[in-house]
């Protein structure tokens, strides 16, 4: 194996890694909205956006089959270029809907499948030291890629809109950039990626093989115990979260005759995606410290009104509709810290109940339904707002976190899972 520093690889690659999702789920709504589109249709479309994820583990196997770790996350950057380059292309043409959906497919499933090869690439590419000494790096920088994405570009494509007084020219003029970003992370990629021994295309197993074992993990996830408690918490933890997350960018750029805040491009990137972002993460940090002291069943009923509590700024923001954007952000910054938090307890069960033997194929199982609890309620929610405004659409989301304390009533947890274990 060819040696590289991993400081080389491993930052840019998980910045490259965030980038496509957080272009194709928070992006893409501020994009749609800007020109013209409706919340019922915005939500419907881009919710979709969420299958390639929801399907990951069931094609997963086959990326360990047909070449090599590093050929696939090379591969996979360069059609997330193409397909950046292919919204960028379609936003000034008539046929602008159907033309940037169908690359921010194409962008979807690269990404997913991108997701996949970086993630055992990474496991490859180092030691068992490296990994563990990088894995809050790699965090950090996915984080990185999220700022840029819903901060940067979301402001960027605004600021160009000033500009040039066009908002599908400046629109395509940042996926053009962020297209050509991409081709050179591909280029860069292409020439610092080292070369496992281990990542070859010789001594891998066959197909049928892998479709038996596919078959054999699907079959023992499903004979858990508790498998029917352990599947609707992982559907209905999230709900209130699933209506609320593309609402809620929708609610602060709408205009205020609709009922939004009507923030601009660059507000938004300020407030929603880099103050946003920063109380996400401080949140989650904070949610890993104290699991593992006092572990997840000690920490469970906290974090479940973390996650759902916070959700009542935005009742207050339809209402108060400040705009002042300090009082606007420190709200969302709240929201955000507790779901940051909140969501810790969801993450630490899907690890709790992948444990035993296939833990790593049943925890792919189990972000797919964490998708899909995304997705679900992402397909009606703009529908929904439409139909009642945003004010009791607000309502309606308080409302249903009773849902996540039904569901968070029902586990059955280790009292020491989650703690630190004295040596």
């Amino acid at each position: 194996m060819k040696k590289r520093n991993p400081w080389a690889w491993v930052p840019s690659i998980y910045f490259a890694e965030g980038i496509p999702y957080v272009t194709v789920m928070t992006v893409s709504l501020i994009m749609y909205k800007r020109m013209g589109l409706s919340n019922t249709d915005i939500t419907l479309y881009t919710s979709w956006l969420y299958l390639p994820w929801v399907i990951k583990p069931f094609w997963s196997p086959f990326v360990d089959i047909i070449k090599s770790k590093r050929w696939w996350v090379t591969t996979m950057q360069l059609l997330i270029g193409a397909a950046l380059g292919g919204v960028a292309f379609t936003i000034p043409t008539s046929w602008w809907l159907q033309g940037s959906l169908c690359f921010f497919w194409l962008m979807a499933f690269s990404s997913a499948t991108h997701d996949i090869a970086a993630d055992g690439f990474y496991m490859l590419g180092l030691n068992s030291h490296q990994q563990a000494w990088f894995v809050g790096i790699r965090s950090t920088f996915y984080r990185i890629a999220t700022i840029f994405g819903q901060g940067m570009l979301v402001a960027l494509a605004g600021n160009l809109a000033v500009m040039t007084r066009n908002v599908r020219y400046s629109w395509s003029l940042m996926f053009y950039f962020v297209a050509g970003l991409f081709i050179a992370l591909w280029l860069y990629h292409s020439w610092v990626l080292p070369r496992p021994k281990e990542d070859s295309d010789h001594g891998k197993l066959g197909a049928k093989k892998l479709a038996d074992e596919l078959l054999m993990t699907i079959r023992t996830f499903f004979c858990k115990p508790q498998v029917v408690v352990g599947i609707c918490f992982m559907l209905f933890y999230r709900m209130p979260e699933g209506l609320l997350a593309k609402v809620s960018a929708l609610f602060l750029v709408d205009h205020q005759h609709n009922g939004g805040l009507g923030l601009s491009d660059s507000e938004y990137g300020l407030a929603q995606g880099t103050v946003g972002i920063i109380g996400l993460t401080l949140g989650g940090i904070l949610g890993g410290i104290a699991a593992s002291r006092h572990g997840l069943k000690r920490w469970l009923w906290p974090m479940v009104m973390a996650i759902t509590l916070p959700d009542i700024v935005y009742v207050y923001l339809s209402y108060a509709m400040p705009t002042n954007l300090l009082v606007i952000s420190t709200g969302i910054f709240i929201e955000q810290f507790g779901y940051g938090f909140g969501f810790t307890a969801y993450m630490l069960y899907l690890i709790y109940y992948s444990q035993g033997e296939h833990k790593t194929s049943h925890y792919a199982i189990c972000t797919a339904f964490m998708a899909l609890s995304m997705m679900l309620p992402g397909l009606v929610a703009g529908a929904l707002q439409e139909a009642v405004g945003y004010r009791a659409f607000f309502i309606i989301v308080m409302v249903c976190c009773a849902m996540t304390y039904v569901v968070a009533s029902l586990l059955k947890i280790d009292p020491d899972f989650g703690k630190k274990t004295a040596k």
